[in-house]
């Protein structure tokens, strides 16, 4: 195995993030942002990527980095303007440098004139000319010592003084020495105050802390950059002197002779107190662990609730301190689990920072105008969560640059701007997160709309449906109303994808839409996939949990409420409409169950494809947060439910799918292989997990 491939995943990990910040700052440009600090991040984040390819040997890597961090440094301090073609060639060797991380990381060949097109432009920009593809040493001196004759020079002091572990993390200070070195005339005084005695000594520390001289053209930026490995681990200050005299530091030690035994001996001179570098306040961990971390803590709270629940009759009187104990349990319990699943947290800003690119794309392949708006990019959500949500998001700003905005010379017949706006927005709201995408244009054309659902059968010509069920047929499977098929729509997919996508999350999605003026869609998504807040509800015997924010109201309605179809469709008529129901003791043959809609309890809950439907349970056992289980990867898919949880009680409860426990009821599936009624839903899964999966079926206490 290769002896340096941790440090490779580290580099790799680290690339990682260095590109999607680049991805971050050159949507900013391409907007028109004027913040110097901007190319400035890009040209760290090139230069580590370099430094990295160049440690690790990556020489194709390294030599395009440089080609790319020479461009970037010319566009940085104004010697080439900073313009749409410029910011082009940006992004797409941005592309390039991406490809190259990724081949390095897998360990695969690429050509040898690979991104040589893109170094040719980048040569072409730099030089006024063509140049081979890969750098040369004497191309890399050009690019990091060209400057003007008229660049003035400036004196640097640096107080650089490493910390003890410095030799620890891989890290020389004689490497610094050699940088600073090329940046212009160097010399040095060592500080030798903290240097123990020889028999004290330990080969794997440093002690000798160093004053520099540099009296160099360079920035003071480009001074810093040579100390940005190892910020860390020292302490470090620089201060510049235009005019300072040659006999100031008489005591200076050429950089040639650093380490030579025949250095004479110097009585250093008082350090000046250095201002210590800020200290890294995280660390990185494979997300492996922190899914470990996360399930434990989920067993902890199981466990937890278990012990109460076993507990809660005993008289606080006569146990006071075990009564007192287990409700500091119960509380310190919940704080860990909040801290844990806060560990998971990541703001939403690594999806919405890949949009720009996007709709700076497709407008110009759309030949639109469009302005992006990002709201609330810093709003947290569960990793797993940022994950799922791109997809949906993409295909929803396609939608709104394709079929929403206008073009140009349309928006100003209607008295627009000729530029169409798009905002996405994401917040937090009673314990979701809510992202809209919202935008000025045309908004959905339903007659258009309706004219496709009834050529398609999705609706029947004599049925004149509301605007709000005409603009959600968008959602249904293969629905487009492009005339033609393009590279950006028409294909039939799309808008489907978004709403399977976000329900098997356990979201909702929904439109809004004024005709002329735009479009509005809102995703409401759980903050965590880990745990959530229930309803548990019990039929027959057996204990459900129903998905709070699915909820609307419970009731027992009256007899003269109740109506049934020919079709055998139960309905109940509240405040004016008539509501289907979906009995639960059918869908999951359980025997033993309240039948009558008036005797027992109705869940009203909504679903983003039927609706609002009512579920008969026998009765509300109480609102509980509970640890989601997956059925897939520890039983198996079972029709009607999305998951699981482990009761106080130590028995499973499933996790009710609002969506296929409709659609079963409309079905009619009373001959699907479900349990049987003797045995009920939650006694099979309990007697199936116990086999396959002890730690999830875990026993009741007591």
């Amino acid at each position: 195995m290769d002896e340096y491939e941790q440090f490779k995943t580290t580099y790799f990990a680290e690339c990682a993030e260095l590109l999607g910040d680049v991805e971050v700052q050159l949507s900013a440009l391409s907007t028109g942002s004027e913040d110097p600090e901007v190319l400035h991040a890009i040209f760290r984040a090139v230069h580590s990527i370099k430094a990295g390819a160049g440690a690790f040997k990556y020489t194709q890597l390294a030599a395009f980095s440089h080609e790319f961090e020479a461009l970037l440094d010319r566009m940085r301090d104004g010697r080439i303007p900073v313009t749409e073609t410029g910011v082009s060639l940006l992004f797409r060797a941005s592309d390039i440098l991406s490809a190259m991380v990724e081949s390095a990381e897998s360990k695969t060949e690429l050509t040898g004139n690979f991104g040589s097109q893109i170094l040719d432009e980048i040569s072409i920009m730099v030089n006024g000319k063509s140049s081979a593809p890969a750098a040369s040493k004497e191309t890399v001196n050009v690019a990091t010592e060209d400057t003007s004759e008229s660049e003035a020079v400036t004196v640097y002091l640096i107080d650089f003084a490493p910390k003890a572990e410095l030799f620890k993390h891989a890290n020389e200070p004689l490497l610094i020495v050699r940088e600073l070195k090329t940046l212009g005339e160097l010399s040095a005084t060592p500080i030798l105050n903290q240097l123990p005695p020889l028999g004290k000594m330990d080969g794997e520390e440093a002690y000798i802390a160093w004053q520099f001289k540099l009296t160099s053209k360079a920035r003071l930026d480009e001074v810093e950059e040579v100390f940005e490995f190892v910020t860390e681990d020292c302490s470090l200050e620089i201060t510049s002197e235009a005019n300072l005299d040659a006999t100031e530091m008489e005591e200076d030690i050429p950089v040639s002779e650093i380490g030579n035994p025949a250095s004479p001996a110097n009585t250093p001179p008082a350090a000046k107190g250095p201002v210590t570098a800020a200290k890294v306040t995280s660390i990185r961990v494979d997300l492996d662990r922190i899914d470990r971390l996360v399930n434990m803590v989920g067993e902890l709270v199981i466990t937890q609730s278990m012990l109460s629940q076993q507990t809660s009759d005993l008289p606080a009187e006569q146990f006071p301190s075990m009564v007192r104990g287990l409700e500091e349990l119960a509380l310190h319990t919940r704080e860990l689990q909040e801290s844990v699943m806060a560990i998971r947290m990541q703001p939403v800003k690594s999806v919405f920072s890949r949009m720009p690119r996007l709709v700076r794309e497709l407008s110009a392949k759309l030949d639109k105008k469009v302005n992006l708006v990002t709201i609330g990019e810093n709003t947290e959500v569960d990793k797993t969560v940022i994950e799922e949500i791109s997809d949906p998001i993409t295909h929803m700003i396609r939608n709104s640059l394709d079929h929403g905005l206008e073009g140009t010379e349309e928006r100003l017949k209607l008295g627009k701007p000729e530029a169409g706006n798009v905002t996405i927005s994401a917040e937090h709201r009673g314990g979701r997160i809510v992202i809209t995408i919202s935008d000025d244009g045309r908004g959905i054309n339903r007659k258009a709309v309706l004219m496709r659902a009834r050529e398609r059968g999705l609706i029947s010509e004599t049925h004149t449906p509301s605007d709000d069920e005409i603009d959600n047929m968008i959602f249904a499977p293969g629905f487009s109303t492009a005339e033609k098929v393009t590279d950006v729509s028409g294909r039939g997919v799309g808008m489907d994808v978004v709403r399977r996508n976000i329900q098997a999350l356990g979201g909702r999605v929904s439109i809004q839409s004024n005709p002329g003026k735009g479009s509005r869609f809102t995703m409401t998504l759980p903050l965590t996939l880990a745990v959530m807040d229930g309803m548990i509800v019990q039929a027959a015997g057996d204990k459900y949990v129903i998905p709070i924010p699915n909820i609307v109201e419970s009731l027992r309605p009256p007899k003269s409420s109740l109506k049934q179809l020919p079709t055998g469709q139960s309905l109940v008529s509240i405040r004016g409409s008539y509501i289907p129901l979906c009995f639960l003791h059918r869908i999951f043959h359980l025997g033993g169950a309240i039948t009558d809609p008036a005797e027992a309890l109705v869940v009203l809950v909504e679903s983003e494809e039927f609706g609002t439907t009512g579920i008969v349970v026998d009765e509300l056992i109480g609102q509980q947060q509970v640890v989601i289980k997956s059925l897939e990867s520890n039983y198996k898919s079972v029709a009607g439910i999305s998951a699981a949880t482990i009761l106080g009680n130590g028995k499973v409860a499933p996790i009710l799918d609002i969506e296929a426990i409709y659609r079963i009821s409309q079905q009619d599936l009373r001959n699907s292989p479900l349990p049987t009624a003797s045995d009920g839903l939650s006694g099979v899964l309990q007697d199936s997990l116990a086999r396959t999966n002890p730690q999830l079926a875990t026993p009741s206490i007591g």
